[in-house]
């Protein structure tokens, strides 16, 4: 090959990468399958709620835990007022809940806030046998609980992470779009890592713990994506986390941009700059231990946002166009995989039509991102404070 022809391999070669693992991972979440215990012990489950300024949106989440088909006298509900400016613990306590108030101005976040109630007030949750976590603004399915439980219940599972959904994807198409891609990022992804390294990821909501395992940790890190830091922790650690996609809890997706492109800016930000500190210790861990988990962890990591994905192709795109013959043909299987990727998270979740009918607006998604991630090259410093999205049922100036 000439040197020109040579520069032109490289971007194929690197779209091409990306697509083998998110084509390994496909296959491998057809192989999935939930743990069943012999017998659901029905665990003391404390339930643990993180809320800065939430409202009445947490009262709603409190009823629907209580709601859930579990008994009674196994369960208790404690929330964390994290610097809270409006009535989050009054709502909470007329809810039923034991509540517990923090003003820090220094350690601001829900990783800090969480850190603090496991490591302060390990009175309050010793007779716990288990500890699920879930944002104060989700909806639990009425069967999340047994679920939590009877995954616990198996010898040798520590953690639990639950499948964490949308429940409005009929609101609009950027909800159906979100559903769309939760599938993807927390059903498959976590169905194909569990198949392929045995251990799924923590996604910092619907996850859960056996008490002993946060009475050792705390809650030790304190970035915007505390809990894919602890996950890779949890990972060199040698500690697993088990996929239940029977536990569910829903949240209510934004539909107007300002407010999504707040949102989207935090989470993937924040993704980012783990990418950015964590992949030379990851790499290095690999070299060091030979360990396959870990690779795949450092891949499932830098592997970046369908959307993103998708912009990244089109380098590739046009070199292979330019090149021909077998270069063209492995851009067009990229492409293909990318597509069976995400077909096949919406078949196995059973995704209903508004969202199926949403992926025609995706182009449409992606040109609107486009800014969102310009504005990240030039962001020198993600912010680390908790900030509540701002829902159109709920809303708020953006706290």
């Amino acid at each position: 090959m000439t040197i020109p022809s040579l520069l032109l391999a490289v971007p194929v070669i690197l779209t091409a990468l990306p697509a083998l693992f998110l084509l390994a991972t496909t296959a491998a979440s057809f192989f999935f399958r939930k743990k069943k215990p012999e017998t659901n012990r029905f665990l003391n489950i404390g339930v643990l709620i993180p809320a800065h300024n939430e409202g009445d949106a947490v009262m709603k989440t409190i009823e629907g835990v209580y709601g859930c088909d579990y008994p009674a006298n196994r369960l208790e509900v404690f929330v964390i007022a994290d610097n809270c400016q409006d009535d989050t613990a009054e709502y909470a306590r007329k809810a039923g809940a034991r509540v517990f108030e923090r003003f820090d101005e220094e350690k601001r976040g829900k990783g800090q806030a969480l850190d603090w109630f496991l490591n302060e007030h390990k009175e309050s949750f010793r007779d716990t046998d288990a500890i699920t976590i879930i944002d104060a603004d989700v909806t639990p399915d009425i069967n999340y609980l047994r679920e939590i439980s009877a995954s616990l219940s198996i010898p040798l599972v520590n953690i639990v992470q639950g499948y964490n959904g949308v429940n409005n994807p009929s609101a609009g198409w950027r909800p159906a779009l979100v559903d769309a891609a939760f599938n993807v990022f927390n059903h498959l992804r976590l169905a194909g890592s569990s198949v392929l390294t045995g251990s799924a990821s923590l996604k910092g909501n619907g996850m859960a713990f056996r008490t002993p395992i946060l009475e050792r940790y705390g809650w030790p890190c304190h970035s915007i994506v505390e809990d894919l830091e602890f996950t890779l922790q949890l990972l060199q650690d040698g500690m697993a986390v088990e996929y239940n996609p029977d536990a569910i809890v829903t949240s209510e997706m934004v539909t107007s941009a300002k407010n999504a492109a707040s949102q989207r800016n935090r989470w993937e930000g924040g993704r980012f700059s783990l990418v950015r500190s964590m992949t030379k210790p990851l790499l290095q861990r690999f070299a060091e231990t030979g360990n396959p988990k870990i690779l795949y962890a450092w891949g499932d990591l830098a592997i970046p946002p369908l959307g993103l994905l998708i912009l990244l192709f089109i380098p590739g795109t046009v070199a292979g166009a330019i090149l021909g013959g077998a270069w063209a043909w492995a851009i067009a299987a990229s492409w293909l995989t990318v597509l069976l990727y995400l077909v096949s998270a919406q078949v196995q979740r059973r995704a209903p039509l508004t969202t199926w009918l949403a992926l025609f607006g995706a182009p449409v998604y992606i040109l609107w991102k486009v800014p969102i991630y310009i504005g990240m090259l030039f962001k020198k410093k993600n912010n680390r404070d908790w900030v509540r999205t701002a829902r159109e049922t709920h809303p708020d100036n953006g706290i």
